[in-house]
């Protein structure tokens, strides 16, 4: 042969394996995106009932997927809607709008629900709704701009806040399971009602089945477990059943609901055909893993114990449905926490000994308006205050040409004097980042929009203590830390201990799916 020739068809030998080992290597996008959101599902609790689980569920993931040990949320304070909108948007309340579940509007001076929307009304429910308030795009968003709208983008949750958060601007549907009728409601913002889901209603509505449900232990070794009681005594069975007036309120804030969630979303898997064509699908999901009614976690230790036991065979139900109708392979799984937990048992800790108290935000706004009116002369200076955030009435300070920055530091000069105030912040100094421990996450957690004019930090210990809405809740700055799992399409297994922030998932599934990330997040992706 002439060396020539030989050199040449070396050449093209050694190019065709390399494109080859190339091609083989790289990841197919999936067929299949399922966001997975536990309302409050922690470490401490995960670890704890591991004897409780199988091995198809979080052992699965631990296992199986790519374990971050240590996420958080790159900002203070998080709740199920803030959480959602960060983990969707890849953002914080900053830049992203959703500052928590509820805020003061500046225009009409009432409180505003973060999902609430007078344009759209509801099916199955009384509640209008829109992701209005979401001031920038998620990655569903993009999934579905990316296909030119051929992507199909379904949220199911408890609640409405998860539920149209997790499908943004453009997805096909939020659906919720609404507090007085216990069906699945969603908002004409979205597609009409589709025909799966009047079929479910018509077949499986938890509307007929709620008086025959009754939550029991899911097994003697739930009974037997005593991770609450520090008397080493057995724990003793529980029994609930959903009768009363807010029967589904009380239902979803049960571990029942997520298998009433395991059932709707299997009928959409199914019916609406998600992960079965060329083009990828994205299914976002709620759980909750709170405690029972929103009580104390250790006055109904037994029931989150059995909590953290069915979630593990939910998730395996859900897993092995999923590899059924799409493939483990073909489907890109993200598991992970709301971050917050909202049960912490208010008990009187000067028995021990340990600084507390009673901090009454109520009183701090009329006392602040006492002292502005002594400064400033008769008015209204202050509007309301919302969980520890006072808003002020700036139109009446621009009326009198008062010095907004002065107003600001005299507020702030007098409120940091009332007993049980750690620290005091306002709008202007979150703004301009002045240095303190700890600002950054306070001020990825502000909205210039939205957020009250001064936040009040209530020292650890004591009780934050709203009047007018009866709302208390007990000031804890302790690390709390939750899970973040991959897990599926082209996931390495590894176990990662180092911190990691959940703004990075919405990047990460951008670059599974060769697609942009959402138009505000500044986050680099993972490495998997």
């Amino acid at each position: 042969m002439d060396m020539n020739r030989y050199r040449l068809l070396t050449s093209l030998i050694v190019l065709f394996s390399v494109s080859g080992t190339e091609a083989q290597e790289s990841p197919q996008v999936p067929s299949l995106v399922v966001n997975i959101v536990i309302d409050q599902l922690r470490n401490d609790y995960l670890d704890a009932f591991t004897p409780l689980y199988g091995q198809g569920g979080f052992l699965r993931l631990k296992e199986k997927g790519h374990f971050y040990t240590q996420a958080e949320y790159p900002f203070s304070t998080p709740d199920r809607a803030s959480a959602m909108a960060c983990l969707m948007t890849g953002t914080s309340p900053y830049v992203n709008g959703i500052v928590g579940s509820h805020w003061l509007d500046r225009q009409t001076l009432l409180p505003v629900f973060c999902v609430d929307d007078e344009t759209y009304p509801g099916f199955n429910t009384s509640e209008k709704s829109s992701p209005k308030h979401l001031a920038v795009s998620t990655i569903s968003d993009e999934l579905k701009i990316s296909s030119e709208g051929k992507s199909i983008v379904l949220s199911i949750a408890p609640t409405r806040e998860a539920a149209v958060l997790g499908a943004g601007h453009a997805g096909n549907g939020a659906f919720w399971l609404d507090d007085w009728t216990g069906k699945w409601a969603t908002t004409c913002y979205y597609d009409d009602y589709p025909d799966w889901a009047t079929d479910f209603d018509i077949r499986l509505s938890l509307e007929s089945r709620i008086a025959d449900i009754v939550w029991k232990p899911l097994n003697d070794q739930v009974v037997e477990f005593n991770y609450f009681a520090s008397d080493g005594t057995k724990g003793k069975a529980f029994s609930h059943k959903f009768k009363s007036e807010r029967k589904f309120r009380e239902f979803k804030a049960t571990a029942c609901v997520n298998d009433e969630i395991n059932l709707f979303a299997k009928q959409a898997i199914e019916k609406a055909g998600l992960g079965t064509d060329a083009v990828t699908d994205m299914l976002t999901l709620t759980y909750y893993a709170g405690a029972y009614d929103h009580q104390s976690a250790r006055q109904y230790g037994m029931e989150m114990q059995d909590t953290y036991a069915r979630l593990d065979r939910q998730l395996e139900e859900l897993f092995d449905f999923v590899d059924e109708k799409v493939g483990m392979d073909k489907t890109l799984f993200v598991v992970t926490s709301t971050g917050y937990f909202d049960s912490e048992e208010l008990m009187d800790l000067s028995k021990y000994r340990i600084p507390t108290g009673i901090f009454s935000i109520t009183k701090a706004q009329l006392l602040l308006n006492m002292y502005l009116i002594a400064v400033y002369g008769s008015g209204n200076y202050v509007e309301t205050a919302i969980d520890n955030q006072l808003y002020l009435n700036l139109k009446l300070i621009e009326n009198r040409n008062l010095n907004l920055a002065e107003v600001l530091d005299r507020c702030s000069a007098f409120l940091i004097q009332l007993s049980g105030v750690k620290d005091v912040y306002t709008s202007q100094r979150l703004s301009l980042g002045a240095w303190t421990p700890g600002i950054s996450k306070l001020r990825n957690a502000y909205n210039p929009k939205c957020s009250g004019d001064i936040l009040i930090q209530v020292s650890p210990g004591w009780l934050l203590n709203n009047e007018d809405t009866h709302e208390q809740s007990l000031s804890r700055e302790s690390y709390l830390s939750f899970p973040l799992f991959f897990l599926g399409s082209g996931i390495i297994p590894e176990k990662v201990r180092v911190p990691v922030t959940i703004d990075r998932v919405a990047p990460t599934v951008a670059q599974a799916l060769r697609i942009r990330a959402p138009n505000a997040c500044p986050q680099a992706p993972f490495n998997y």
